[in-house]
């Protein structure tokens, strides 16, 4: 078994990109400015945020942190995104999730310049990535990716079953391991709660994403031999000999399932890194104009 650590790879892979805005600086090119708007006081979102922040500033990016009281109404939210939209020193920005119950979360996204849209989560830059264009892609499903690619794992033919159908992770994830590209071309099954017999098709699966959101959800008795086994899953379990008194665990039972498989994601460490760090490469992206030139 091997951990296919995202916390090292992520380190890596903002190093190289700190070498390219050294570059960008030499030459007096514009250095990557991403923008992120957090409405209300969610710990979740801003822990997720200040990391935003922090890799924008490990890098040598410009970065923006807008905040907003909750009680900003959804017209106020509109308006900030257009503004957004229009300024032409942020090459990208995202609006953080979730928004208050009272905003619309779709009519926000909407709104958002696709050419800005360094999340992924734009209809446009959805539609592109399915039909294999060039795109801005989901931050998770794209840090899955270049882990599989940097890990050398194969993925050619390889049956693949993903776990939830979200538009964030499992339904962008069975597009792009469908696809014919270097890191693709599996046969994909998506499973969710209306699959009769979830345990059997995943385990026929040479490769898992798991992206339920249910602790230690997948067990060892599920998993084929050899399997690839990539953990989306972020889960709080209540521990009282933590400091914090709670503890992260992930949708698999790492401890018995990394046993069996081939290669493992941890969590936390694993693809939680990655998801900020492909922010980073979208932003990076598209200060080059690289996806709408």
């Amino acid at each position: 078994m091997a951990v296919i650590d995202g916390k090292a790879l992520a380190a890596t892979i903002r190093e190289e990109i700190t070498h390219e805005v050294e570059k960008i600086k030499e030459l007096g090119g514009k250095v990557p400015h991403l923008a992120a708007v957090l409405v209300g006081d969610n710990p979740a979102s801003q822990s997720y945020v200040k990391s935003k922040v922090k890799y924008c500033d490990d890098v040598g990016f410009e970065s923006t942190l807008i905040k907003k009281d909750e009680s900003i109404t959804q017209q106020e939210l509109i308006e900030l995104v257009t503004d957004l939209n229009k300024d032409e020193t942020v090459d990208g920005y995202i609006v953080q999730l979730p928004l208050p119950r009272h905003i619309d979360q779709e009519v926000v996204n909407l709104a958002i310049d696709p050419k800005k849209d360094v999340d992924g989560f734009n209809p446009m830059n959805f539609g592109r990535m399915a039909l294999g264009l060039p795109a801005y892609l989901p931050a998770t499903p794209q840090g899955i990716l270049v882990m599989l690619e940097r890990y050398n794992i194969e993925t050619s033919g390889k049956k693949c079953v993903v776990i939830g159908r979200s538009n964030i992770v499992g339904m962008p994830m069975s597009i792009l391991l469908s696809q014919k590209r270097d890191v693709g071309n599996c046969t994909v099954t998506i499973v969710h709660s209306r699959t009769k017999d979830v345990e059997q098709e995943i385990k026929e699966a040479d490769i898992v994403v798991a992206a339920i959101g249910r602790a230690n959800y997948i067990t060892e008795d599920m998993i084929k031999p050899g399997a690839v086994v990539i953990d989306v899953g972020v889960n709080r379990l209540e521990d009282p000999t933590r400091k914090r008194g709670y503890r992260l665990v992930g949708d698999v039972d790492y401890a018995n399932v990394s046993q069996k498989a081939s290669f493992i994601t941890p969590v936390p460490g694993g693809v939680g890194p990655m998801t900020v760090t492909s922010l980073i490469m979208n932003t990076l992206k598209s200060a080059r104009k690289e996806i709408y030139k």
